[in-house]
């Protein structure tokens, strides 16, 4: 991925890539966004989906507190945190997505694994609707980045 565009995720969701300084011992993502800009809206859309719930969550135990302590009587029983979700890899592998990381709940599990499942219809180089090709090497690509590829290396037509 550009650096730009990593560096706008990075920025926009500071807590979800929050190992992005830590060392490659500790974390794979010093390493960065490892795969094309393609699917840069696809990251952006689930990142913010993310931090959205996590922080809508604690929003609401505050006013629940808040609420207990005016002397509110609620039957529901107060809600547990969600542990802040951070990215420990990002990449393409097999033609898909994969968004490795600790923290979340099932909720936010099916988020991803909703994602990493869409990847594989998304083209990896530019964003369109895409499949999942083999080129020598299994990418999701539009069929106008697919022959763009077999033209820059030379492969003849399937």
């Amino acid at each position: 991925m550009k650096k730009e565009l990593q560096d706008k995720l990075y920025e926009n969701y500071p807590k979800i890539f929050a190992q992005k300084d830590l060392t490659i011992r500790q974390s794979c993502m010093p390493w960065g966004i490892c795969c094309n800009d393609g699917w840069y809206t696809l990251l952006d859309v689930l990142c913010g989906n993310i931090q959205h719930c996590i922080d809508y969550r604690l929003e609401s135990i505050k006013y629940w507190d808040k609420a207990k302590e005016e002397g509110c009587c609620w039957k529901s029983p107060r809600p547990e945190p969600i542990p802040q979700l951070e990215a420990v890899q990002v990449k393409e592998k097999f033609g898909g997505l994969r968004f490795y990381f600790q923290g979340g709940n099932e909720y936010i599990s099916g988020m991803i694994t909703l994602t990493e499942a869409m990847s594989y219809y998304i083209c990896e180089e530019c964003g369109k609707p895409g499949k999942e090709v083999n080129v020598g090497w299994l990418f999701t690509l539009c069929p106008e980045c697919h022959t763009e590829y077999k033209k820059k290396r030379n492969i003849q037509e399937d």
